[in-house]
């Protein structure tokens, strides 16, 4: 079982180099990291993690350059989005990016995906929240005939576009691994459709995720396919937590660092989650 770091990167944190190297360092296998794109002054949508929003989210640095300066600074690492918001973001140009990452850092890139729950946010990247998953879905499918065909064209009711070159292509073979994020009616058939595995939600109890992986793999029997790769996140773990994850086959364990904290308090962080983690990496 592959066991990472989950945490967001802000102008009051750890930078970017020197926290893939402290990561890395400790024997960890991945840096995954968070995104806002911004945060609107008058918000109504509720949290789902219930009261304010967090300091935080005001605060991120764009992930793709948190994580190409994560690459650079390392070697092994596996790097993350959790989540890039899609809904947010130019098809064209976000192939681009995630191509580029994954090509500059020699294939360590891994796209985790989300349709965003800040409505306010959404909307002001011009997307209406009411059809973001539709949207979501059309900018992947495009993305991947960006990444996988010389001339990539794409033709949807959200997405649109003729024939196009665009290079890089990514490393990694066909793309990098995309992590569909979500615990909803239509998650898993989602997964199934337009992504690699299931980023599951931040915070969901174990027997939650423990019914949601039997559901998952249920209805890929179904469609005759193998079992779907699933990444959890967990905070403050017991060695038991992981041991049931691993008991559970998981692909990956993401530690949460939430809320993020100061350069100093992060290090001495890493190295109690390094102590706890180690007789299972």
């Amino acid at each position: 079982m592959r066991i990472g770091i989950f945490t967001g990167v802000t102008d009051e944190s750890l930078g970017p180099a020197e926290l893939g190297r402290a990561v890395e360092e400790r024997g960890f296998e991945s840096l995954f990291v968070a995104e806002h794109t911004h945060i609107p002054v008058t918000v109504r949508t509720p949290n789902p993690g219930g009261g304010d929003i967090p300091h935080d989210y005001y605060r991120n640095l764009d992930p793709f350059v948190s994580l190409s300066f994560a690459a650079a600074a390392t070697t092994r690492l596996r790097l993350g989005t959790g989540v890039a918001l899609v809904v947010q973001r130019d098809p064209i140009i976000l192939a681009k990016e995630v191509a580029s990452l994954d090509r500059a850092s020699g294939g360590r890139f891994e796209l985790g995906v989300g349709a965003g729950w800040l409505r306010e946010e959404i909307r002001n990247h011009g997307t209406d929240p009411r059809t973001r998953l539709a949207l979501q879905r059309e900018r992947l499918l495009a993305m991947t005939a960006i990444w996988t065909q010389e001339k990539a064209e794409f033709h949807g009711d959200y997405v649109d576009f003729d024939p196009l070159y665009s290079w890089p292509k990514p490393v990694q073979d066909p793309h990098p691994p995309i992590w569909l994020g979500g615990w909803g009616p239509t998650t898993h058939t989602r997964i199934l459709d337009h992504a690699t595995g299931w980023l599951a939600p931040v915070g969901i109890p174990l027997d939650e995720l423990e019914k949601g992986i039997d559901q998952l793999r249920e209805l890929a029997a179904r469609e005759g396919r193998p079992p779907v790769p699933v990444i959890a996140t967990l905070f403050d773990p017991r060695p038991d937590d992981l041991k049931r994850l691993a008991e559970l086959d998981i692909h990956r364990v993401l530690l949460g660092i939430v809320p993020v904290l100061p350069p100093t308090e992060t290090l001495r962080e890493l190295d109690r989650l390094a102590e706890i983690t180690s007789p299972h990496r």
